[in-house]
Parts: C-alpha cells; structure tokens; sequence
C-alpha cells in the first residue's frame, strides 16, 4: 500500500474503477469527477492525485489530458511509493504519447522496462510498446515483442513462436 493513502482510499477507488463501465461516454465527466473527489483527499504533492487522474482522463478518451498528468505523477516519485503503479504510469504514458503522435517517447519509456523487474505487467508493457514501434513503421520489432510475450502463454509451440519472434530481428537467430 502506499505510504500515504489507507486501505479505506484503496479500496474506495477500487470501487469507483469498477463502476467506469457503468459511464457511458456522454457521461465521462460525470465518471472524472468521482476520481476528482477521491484524489481531494489525498496530501498535496502526493503523486497519486496526478496518477488517478491521469487514469480517469486516458480511460474516457484525452490522452492529451492524460500525458502531462502522467509525467507529474512519475516525476513526483509515484514509483518511489508504489513500484507497481509507477511501471503502471509508464506503460500509461507510453499509450497516451503514441496516441498523441509522441510514439517515440514511448518506445524511450518503455524499452528500459524489457528489463526491469518482471511482474504481471510484462505483456502490457511489450503489447503497449509494439503499438509504439508500429506507430514509427517497426512493424517486424513490434511482431516480435508481441509474439515473444504470447509464446509462453501457448498450450504448444512455445519454443517455435519465441524463435520466430526473435528472428523476425535478428535473421541470424
């Protein structure tokens, strides 16, 4: 948990998250001002705030809105109090600046994170980073990315996909 929100918040913006659905977009602002309250608890300066609504404006469609929001949050130490939702922010990020013609940012953002700590987020990271490098016309890097993410998740051929996904390239492999 992070070091300063409480179970209580958590849970509390768990709950908000799992009503987004329930928001149809002509309805997204109504859905971003749940998340405004929620982050009006938080201290000023925590990272959170920015991070949350971030979320809240990448989720209904502002990517633009989202980006800077994004940068705030991991520059104000978001993967300092939660490692995890600063590698959230990142792949996040990452998304939002592709969609806002910045593909390239991304793929400088999310290409350390190939080989950062492995954690559940490691096909979001490579999915989000392959839509990046097709955005710049890497089409064969990104194959690759996504193939080598999904070969271990097959009930066969395991080996045969991450071999192709590594010579789509490197033709020597």
């Amino acid at each position: 948990m992070d070091h300063d929100v409480d179970q209580d918040w958590e849970d509390r913006v768990t709950a908000a998250w799992a009503t987004f659905d329930d928001y149809p977009e002509e309805r997204a602002a109504d859905f971003r001002a749940v998340i405004d309250a929620l982050v009006a608890e938080l201290p000023d300066g925590s990272p959170l705030r920015p991070f949350e609504q971030a979320c809240a404006w990448d989720s209904t469609g502002h990517s633009d809105q989202a980006a800077p929001l994004y940068r705030e949050a991991l520059g104000g130490g978001l993967g300092d109090i939660s490692g995890y939702k600063g590698r959230r922010a990142k792949i996040q990020l990452s998304s939002s600046l592709r969609n806002i013609g910045q593909a390239e940012e991304g793929v400088k953002l999310l290409t350390p994170e190939l080989d950062g700590p492995s954690d559940e987020l490691d096909d979001a990271a490579r999915a989000c980073l392959a839509l990046c490098l097709s955005s710049l016309g890497r089409d064969r890097e990104g194959l690759s990315l996504v193939l080598g993410a999904l070969a271990p998740h097959l009930p066969r051929y395991q080996r045969s996909m991450a071999n192709y996904a590594r010579a789509l390239v490197d033709p020597e492999a």
